[in-house]
């Protein structure tokens, strides 16, 4: 757990510190990347979170999907306070009168809470999900998370001038998956998550990856136009987490 708990911590705030201390950097297209980890989430969802859900039988298999399509939608509501921020949206200087409608707080709020159930994810009894099968899901995460820190401190560059306030939510956000992780393994171990609560937790967090990684695919290219490269790009994110999945 120690590992998990590194790397989903590491992979938000260092990715942020970069944003902050590397302020030539901050308007660097992370699309390509962006399309990476969203082709990778989605396989993952598809090929490994979604089938383990259904394989439980802990759930009517339509209550499953039930679950899904809220998560699905609560992401896209929480998208409105988040303003895209944990699908990669990054947000400068020069959008600043689209802030209008919410606060530092709220966003923080928003994606701590999207956060937490991440990291509880990788927290789950060996009869659902062996443990060196999480690596994939780890991996998954981790991705999404890069360049929602740099998105995160993009946003919060609109709102304060001060580092160290940036520097002060960027911790808080890095830190909120690995919690999720944390009560989540000791809810656990002191019987108080059930199957049906891991299950309806699957679930939820399925749907959310559905939202961001499509909403990923979208947003990179609005024209619709043909694009080899983000193709290929898009081919080699499915082809590493169909890899990881067999492999690892």
């Amino acid at each position: 757990m120690i590992v998990n708990i590194g790397v989903l911590f590491l992979s938000a705030f260092l990715a942020g510190i970069i944003m902050v201390y590397l302020p030539n950097k901050k308007n660097h297209d992370i699309k390509n990347f962006l399309v990476f980890g969203g082709a990778y989430l989605f396989s993952i969802t598809v090929i490994h979170i979604l089938p383990e859900t259904y394989s439980t039988g802990v759930l009517d298999p339509k209550k499953i999907g039930m679950y899904v399509l809220a998560g699905f939608f609560v992401q896209k509501l929480l998208e409105y306070i988040t303003i895209g921020v944990e699908h990669g949206h990054v947000h400068t200087h020069s959008h600043q009168h689209k802030h209008q409608n919410t606060t530092a707080i709220l966003l923080l709020l928003a994606l701590s809470m999207h956060a937490l159930l991440e990291g509880a994810l990788l927290s789950h009894p060996s009869s659902i999900h062996a443990q060196h099968d999480s690596l994939t899901v780890l991996l998954g995460i981790a991705l999404h998370k890069i360049p929602a820190a740099i998105a995160l401190v993009s946003t919060l560059q609109c709102y304060f001038k001060q580092k160290k306030y940036i520097l002060t939510y960027l911790f808080l956000f890095a830190i909120a998956s690995p919690l999720g992780l944390v009560i989540s393994d000791l809810s656990l171990q002191n019987g108080h998550f059930s199957k049906e609560i891991i299950t309806i937790l699957f679930s939820i967090v399925s749907g959310n990856f559905l939202y961001i990684s499509t909403t990923i695919f979208f947003e990179a290219n609005p024209e619709h136009k043909f694009d080899l490269k983000k193709i290929i790009i898009t081919i080699l994110g499915v082809l590493t987490a169909v890899l990881f999945e067999a492999f690892i």
